[in-house]
């Protein structure tokens, strides 16, 4: 039986899902974008151990019993080691060589340092695949910035086109960069790992913050490759299609997203004033993007008459899009969220039962759950270190030196 058998005949954690079941990950990120690739992992079955610091192990962005933490690292064991002691090194070492994930946010340079890189481990682990999260790439000029989402998010472009017009930048209200590069990262270990199973070689999987960011530009981007297009700042207003955006009603505001001639017609129809089909100010795309402020102006006259409710039974009958727009205590109360079964529940160690986000994605075989909260500090210290192979008297030897 090989190290990577017998480590695999011992995972007492519940899994998350049986889609990854058999895959061992080393969790060695921090932060937000290393743990949310991670996150895919964990929940959907892999054994992901997360692999911390014996000393200091407070996390960015609030304690362990913290809304972040928690969210973020269910679905795991975790194993102490401290990375710069020789021996927590070989623990780590002879633990790679068990497992077929390694996802790490360093800087680009601090891998390298610590001897846990890929060139490195893939040595006695051909098939791993080693997945490098950054700030801006492991290589070239900016490569030894350190990274953060606010950073990417204004490098990447985001902000100039984010808040009003005049107002100056604007974040966007999540760390999307962080999210996105995490997804993506995820996304090509999975990659990664299929097409090992024809060749049977691992890989070094790469992403960073900053393509992460240009890359969710999506059609703003290709309106600037394609066309030398640089998209402003629009506000609420979609910058293409028209009118798209927030309309104020009789007790609050809405979304609308009028797209195309056949649902601007429903629309027109549906707010009695048929005779914009006709007028050339509004008649074509083309007359409503050049005329959009006159055309606002005149549809919220209109959309302040009636409630939100109201206008959004109207407008989806005729079929044309409309939505609330809910601070987070209302998207959570939202009956179709609650029937999506976004909120998953579980039993904190540190805060007891509670809620978490649960995954986007249905399956029909091999539904994801939260299986198990975040892992104490080191709870699964001793019985990772055994399944590797090492004796009650060595994990006492290194619990002394601080090792684990």
């Amino acid at each position: 039986m090989t190290d990577l058998e017998k480590a695999r005949t011992s995972t007492p954690s519940p899994a998350g899902s049986t889609a990854l079941n058999g895959l061992r990950v080393l969790d060695l990120t921090r932060v937000r974008s290393g743990p949310t690739c991670v996150r895919q992992l964990a929940d959907w079955g892999a054994d992901v151990i997360k692999i911390e610091a014996p000393v200091d192990t407070a996390q960015f962005g609030g304690p362990r019993s913290g809304p972040d933490f928690q969210n973020l690292h269910r679905n795991k064991r975790s194993l102490t080691l401290d990375l710069k002691s020789e021996a927590g090194k070989a623990a780590f070492r002879k633990l790679a060589d068990t497992a077929d994930v390694i996802v790490e946010n360093f800087r680009p340079a601090v891998k390298t340092r610590l001897g846990i890189d890929y060139e490195t481990l893939s040595k006695t682990n051909p098939g791993l695949v080693y997945a490098s999260i950054s700030g801006f790439g492991q290589d070239g000029p900016l490569a030894d910035r350190p990274g953060f989402d606010q950073i990417a998010q204004g490098m990447g472009g985001l902000m100039s086109i984010t808040g009003k017009p005049g107002e100056g930048p604007m974040r966007v209200g999540i760390p999307i960069a962080d999210l996105c590069a995490g997804l993506l990262a995820a996304q090509g270990i999975l990659v990664a790992l299929f097409e090992r199973q024809h060749s049977g070689m691992g890989q070094w999987v790469q992403t960073s913050l900053l393509q992460a960011q240009v890359f969710m530009l999506d059609f703003q981007a290709a309106r600037f490759l394609m066309d030398g297009d640089v998209p402003k700042q629009a506000g609420n207003n979609h910058p293409t299609s028209i009118p798209t955006g927030v309309f104020k009603t009789s007790d609050g505001h809405m979304n609308l997203a009028v797209t195309g001639n056949n649902i601007w017609a429903k629309f027109a129809e549906t707010v009695d004033r048929k005779d914009w089909l006709e007028d050339p100010d509004y008649a074509t795309p083309t007359a409503r993007s050049d005329n959009r402020d006159a055309l606002g102006v005149e549809i919220e006259a209109i959309t302040q008459t009636r409630t939100t409710a109201e206008w959004i039974e109207l407008f989806t009958a005729a079929g044309v899009p409309a939505g609330e727009i809910n601070d987070i205590g209302q998207v959570f109360s939202n009956e179709q969220v609650r029937h999506l079964g976004m909120a998953q529940p579980v039993v904190s160690q540190e805060r007891g039962e509670t809620e978490l986000v649960g995954q986007p994605i249905i399956m029909s075989r091999t539904p994801s759950r939260i299986a198990s909260p975040p892992p104490t500090a080191g709870q699964h210290s001793e019985e990772l270190l055994l399944e590797i192979g090492l004796s009650s008297e060595e994990i006492a030897d290194m619990k002394a030196s601080g090792a684990t």
